[in-house]
């Protein structure tokens, strides 16, 4: 999943980057309202974390332009503006959470798995097809024969983007974009041998390869009692 952090704070900034690679998001991060939007406008993102206090051009204003060209990016303002009346605003111009500075790095990625799974129409807590089961909390998964199946940060991160989109079809790029953020060197072989582990893990029929397209895991299984 990849995730644009809008946040002038340098200290703040590079903390959360931080925290969430080792979490296996793809983060780009960006330090004024001109670069998120230039940002927004060049790469897809699942989630935008956006403070408000930004130069050039104000994060509301920011909000406002996503929610008028980018319908499906999850947006949760992180700022130290902690009244009612900008909490309400903030919503109210379209965010889907409000989380107020300081926080802890352990209830934003909290958040972030919440408004992934309702973006995603998962409502559980773990997503699956009915095949495989992921849960973003812990990074294992399962399957109808294994459990707790420990995954490393790409297979994580790659098995995460095709979950979330059951029966999607993702293209070696679109997945390159899920595991690697602005300035990390893009291996040719790498979403290919993730693939390659994951089968070993999961199953050799669990994530199908489209030729001349991509990769995919099956639509949602619909379970009768």
């Amino acid at each position: 999943m990849r995730i644009l952090l809008v946040e002038d704070d340098k200290m703040i900034g590079e903390a959360m980057q931080s925290a969430l690679k080792d979490m296996a998001y793809a983060v780009d991060w960006v330090v004024d309202g001109d670069a998120a939007l230039l940002s927004l406008s060049c790469q897809p993102y699942d989630v935008v974390l956006l403070d408000l206090g930004l130069p050039k051009i104000d994060g509301l204003q920011v909000m406002q332009q996503i929610r008028s060209f980018y319908h499906d990016i999850a947006v949760i303002i992180i700022t130290a503006r902690d009244s009612l009346d900008d909490k309400i605003k903030g919503l109210d111009f379209g965010a889907d959470d409000y989380l107020t500075k300081p926080f802890n790095i352990a209830e934003l990625l909290a958040r972030i798995r919440a408004v992934s799974r309702r973006n995603s129409h998962q409502p559980n807590p773990e997503l699956t097809n009915h095949i495989i089961w992921l849960n973003p909390a812990t990074h294992e998964a399962r399957t109808a024969t294994q459990c707790n199946i420990l995954l490393s940060n790409r297979e994580f991160s790659l098995l995460h983007t095709l979950l979330l989109r059951p029966g999607s079809i993702h293209s070696k790029s679109n997945l390159e974009d899920s595991i690697y953020g602005w300035g990390e060197e893009v291996e040719s072989n790498a979403v290919e041998f993730i693939i390659h582990c994951l089968r070993k893990k999961l199953g050799s029929d669990t994530i199908k390869n489209v030729r001349g397209v991509g990769w995919m895991v099956s639509k949602i299984v619909n379970i009768t009692r």
